[in-house]
């Protein structure tokens, strides 16, 4: 009688673990797609909540100190390097300024001091451009 028992507690066993496998195999193949994508693309957040993925966009504004200049204009990735997008405002003390919108991530950019390319001392950094030019860098978080 033990032996019956048992046997019948295994085939319940074994009918489980066979009805269950196509579950089982669903999960695993879902939990592996997931390892091998990152994070943040996976499984976005719902709207509001603290796991969103946002697309940031922010004001950023940009100063050139050129007091004998009589043109400063602003070129970039943002606006495909055309000198006549993004023209800078003279203020009274003799710096050029203006604001642009910006997303998420690194930008090059120079200024065009009297149609002479010159780097912003104030950049966050360095970087070349495609013609292997030293052009200023911002990032934007």
């Amino acid at each position: 009688m033990p032996n019956l028992k048992w046997r019948y507690q295994r085939k319940i066993a074994l009918f489980r673990l066979d009805s269950f496998s196509p579950i089982c195999f669903k999960f695993a193949r879902v939990y592996f797609k997931t390892m091998s994508v990152p994070h943040s693309n996976f499984r976005p957040g719902r709207p509001g909540s603290p796991h969103q993925v946002l697309k940031t966009v922010k004001p950023v504004s940009f100063v050139c100190v050129a007091p004998d200049a009589k043109a400063v204009t602003l070129i970039g990735d943002f606006n495909d390097w055309d000198p006549s997008a993004f023209p800078l405002k003279r203020q009274p003390d003799g710096s050029w300024t203006g604001q642009i919108t910006l997303g998420h991530g690194a930008h090059h950019y120079q200024f065009l001091i009297d149609g002479k390319p010159t780097l912003d001392p104030r950049a966050q950094g360095i970087a070349r451009n495609e013609k292997n030019e030293k052009v200023s860098l911002l990032a934007v978080s």
